[in-house]
């Protein structure tokens, strides 16, 4: 089974405190609606690529809660109950420890000073890579290590790119053997052995893409990068982002997949 064969997917609807959350321009507010209709299309595009998703209700004591990936992890083997970096987003542990307990058999847990986001998490077929950034800490890394090592994961502790608020902000998996990675990733790249596309200039953040079974999630905003993983052979998926990259996210953020 590829890293990116899904059958299952946890996801949480946007409350309308959303248009309150974490992003580094405050002045760059989405609303309310253009985020919710950007979810509902990447849900139906989840379903459409054949994965059953459990959809949560918004959670409006946590704007940024949509975003479920940052606390957690999932595996087939099992979940990894994360400790978002952001003190806001702390809180939403409680709920999701109940989600996951729902679903899996095994969860483990971060403690309260190992600091990690799951956006920092990129699962490649023989590593996960874990990225150190303004929300993962080196002790938060080193017990995620460990963690991943008893669902047996081999993983490796790299540094995220300057600049960017994750790993996973600067590139994402395409296939077994290729990443979409920002230009600042190839020097000294952390992916010697990947073939590694790069979107066109003015098209960075589509490095925050998304392969879920055969298909790979695009934002429609980003054109030349379309052209680019088409002209290499890849099905794309085009859905609307730009309300939802705002809140500094993208389509990774927005799921947890296994």
């Amino acid at each position: 089974m590829r890293v990116f064969d899904f059958t299952h997917a946890i996801a949480r609807e946007p409350g309308r405190s959303v248009v309150d959350g974490l992003r580094d321009n405050p002045a760059n507010t989405p609303t309310y609606e253009g985020v919710l209709a950007q979810h509902r299309a990447y849900i139906a595009a989840l379903r459409e690529a054949g994965v059953t998703v459990d959809l949560l209700p918004p959670l409006e004591a946590f704007p940024d809660s949509v975003f479920v990936e940052d606390p957690a992890l999932t595996f087939p083997q099992g979940a990894i109950l994360m400790r978002p970096g952001a003190p806001s987003r702390v809180g939403e542990r409680e709920d999701m420890r109940r989600v996951l307990h729902r679903h899996f058999d095994t969860v483990l847990e971060l403690e309260d000073h190992e600091h990690a986001d799951g956006g920092d998490i990129l699962v490649t077929p023989h590593t996960v890579f874990i990225g150190l950034s303004k929300r993962t800490t080196r002790i938060g890394a080193e017990a995620l290590a460990a963690h991943l090592s008893t669902l047996g994961r081999e993983s490796r502790i790299v540094e995220a790119p300057q600049g960017v608020l994750h790993l996973k902000t600067a590139s994402s998996l395409l296939s077994e053997d290729t990443v979409l990675a920002m230009e600042q990733m190839i020097p000294g790249s952390i992916f010697a052995g990947f073939k590694i596309l790069t979107p066109p200039a003015g098209e960075e953040a589509a490095a925050n893409s998304l392969r879920i079974n055969d298909v790979i999630f695009v934002g429609d905003c980003y054109p030349g990068t379309i052209k680019l993983l088409e002209k290499n052979g890849f099905n794309v998926r085009p859905l609307p982002v730009d309300e939802v990259a705002k809140l500094d996210a993208g389509f990774s953020c927005m799921s947890l997949r296994w």
